[in-house]
């Protein structure tokens, strides 16, 4: 016996995505992101197909790196948030990774670790996203101290708040601070995200850092990525179906109520498996190819849809909750949240199956 919930990634859609990618960057260098398990992905999985693409590899912190190296990765792997203590600055240093740095703490973490003059370096300024990043002198202050060492392989990085809005004030502010910063220093530069590439922003970006583009679910749907293919599919299939007479109510709370005699179908998959509680009524569920509406409130381990206008589904019918049929980001609009957190949320509940 077995539950029908499960998730499907396809690698074959994530290589055709990354051949897109690697159009789109042209002769920049791509650092292909695969942290947060690859945006829920499967890490190793999805970086064995990335790396014959791109030129390195992104991920967030030192753990996820070590899980790189032990299952056999030796591409260039770069650490984006950089060191938290001596530990993971040792560990940056004795495998020879690329790094960002945000503070000077970070830098004297990594000396004080024996970093080898030839391992790259990224220097992550703020340009006004005020997450993480180095202001001004003391961006000149690092790149002396690294001068000074004998290093001879450092960049510059900053990171776009919102990109996707390329007449934004922020994305106009950023970009001109990013210029005036690298047009002063001839290093390697690293600006441009998913919606970076997208925009075709005329910015230094030696290297571009693409990630939910690779996996299909940008937000930009007039944009380029409507030729990308989501790479994830949650699936599973109807049930039981029952009628619903006028008046009566669905699901914990009784937060619907039936307008008119209903069929309502019943799928087993809930937050417990990563589909959003917060999905309001009329959150589109995809059943043997038609939308239909969610109605009543998501449990832990089930969903009610209202089939009354689709009379052809029945127990068993197949269930798309978003993949490649319906993109997660018109699942996650109707959540109050974004496809990022939707897929990088899900359990281990549901079985993944990797499809080449």
């Amino acid at each position: 016996m077995t539950r029908p919930t499960h998730i499907n990634i396809d690698l074959g859609a994530l290589r055709h995505n990354a051949v897109l990618t690697r159009s789109l960057a042209g002769n920049r260098k791509v650092s292909a992101a695969v942290k947060g398990d690859a945006y829920g992905h499967g890490m190793t999985q999805c970086a064995q197909v990335l790396a014959e693409y791109a030129n390195g590899l992104a991920v967030a912190f030192c753990e996820e790196a070590s899980q790189l190296l032990d299952a056999g990765f030796d591409c260039t792997i770069n650490i984006l948030e950089g060191p938290f203590d001596k530990d993971d600055a040792t560990f940056i240093a004795n495998n020879r990774l690329e790094t960002v740095i945000h503070s000077p703490a970070q830098l004297d973490l990594l000396v004080s670790a024996g970093l080898q003059a030839d391992s790259m370096v990224w220097l992550k300024i703020d340009t006004g996203m005020h997450r993480l990043g180095l202001a001004g002198a003391d961006l000149e202050t690092l790149l002396r101290q690294l001068e000074r060492s004998g290093h001879r392989r450092t960049g510059l990085m900053s990171h776009l708040g919102d990109a996707e809005s390329p007449e934004s004030p922020m994305t106009k502010m950023q970009i001109q601070r990013w210029r005036a910063t690298v047009e002063t220093h001839s290093l390697p530069t690293s600006l441009l995200n998913s919606a970076g590439l997208l925009e075709s922003f005329a910015v230094s970006s030696d290297w571009v850092r693409p990630g939910i583009l690779l996996y299909g679910a940008g937000g930009q749907p007039d944009k380029a990525e409507k030729k990308f293919i989501p790479v994830m599919q949650l699936k599973s299939s109807v049930m039981a179906i029952r009628r619903v007479p006028a008046g009566e109510f669905v699901g914990y709370g009784g937060r619907w109520q039936a307008e008119r005699e209903s069929r309502v179908a019943t799928v087993p998959v809930g937050y417990g498996d990563g589909y959003p509680r917060t999905a309001a009524n009329g959150t589109p569920v995809l059943i043997s190819g038609q939308r239909c509406p969610l109605v009543g409130r998501v449990s832990m381990d089930m969903i009610t849809v209202d089939v009354t206008d689709h009379p052809s589904v029945a127990v068993g019918s197949s269930v798309e909750l978003w993949g490649q049929h319906l993109p997660v980001n018109d699942v996650a609009a109707k959540a109050d949240t974004i496809g990022y957190e939707l897929l990088t949320r899900l359990p281990d509940r549901a079985a993944r199956r990797w499809i080449t």
